[in-house]
């Protein structure tokens, strides 16, 4: 069975299959979580596996990279979220970056994924509760994704790393949790 949990946590120290890099769109080490990720993982190493793509990806792309010397995942799934100060209604493209991961997930035979709250950061731009947007778009994916693949057992830690962050994805969650 499929399971959904809300973490007051760091994604990047979560058990799992796969880690979810908040990426941006030229899969460069960045800040806050990014840089988190690419410090863990090496950040040379993880470099050269993202330059092999081709970048710039579209908000709401998903790809696979090696985990490297981070010993708590196999792999990392670089999701692209939307940068809500220059696309001020992008919640289309928030959802496909969180399902976008589920389906790299699954084609990639993983089944434990750990999220950051995508957007929620810097890029959360003039959104009024970025962390509860996150949070809501995360949710709507899940929930579709186990609709697509009723047969497919997935286990969704979202992270929400300070403590407001946790208590606008609480509100969202309500009893699921």
């Amino acid at each position: 069975m499929s399971k959904f949990e809300l973490l007051n946590a760091s994604c990047a120290d979560q058990v799992v299959d796969a880690v979810v890099n908040a990426a941006n769109d030229g899969l460069w080490a960045g800040g806050g979580i990014c840089g988190v990720i690419f410090s863990k993982a090496g950040r040379d190493e993880l470099t050269a596996a993202c330059r092999k793509y081709k970048t710039p990806l579209n908000d709401g792309d998903a790809v696979i990279t090696p985990a490297f010397n981070m010993t708590n995942a196999k792999a990392i799934i670089h999701a692209v979220g939307p940068n809500f100060r220059s696309t001020p209604n992008a919640f289309e493209e928030l959802y496909k970056a969180y399902y976008n991961s589920l389906a790299v997930l699954k084609d990639n035979g993983y089944h434990s994924i750990s999220f950051p709250l995508i957007s929620a950061g810097i890029f959360g731009g003039n959104l009024p509760k970025p962390a509860a947007e996150s949070t809501k778009q995360c949710l709507r994916a899940y929930k579709k994704f186990i609709e697509d693949f009723p047969d497919y057992e997935i286990d969704v830690k979202l992270c929400a790393f300070s403590a407001q962050e946790m208590s606008d994805a609480k509100a969202v969650c309500g009893d699921i949790i």
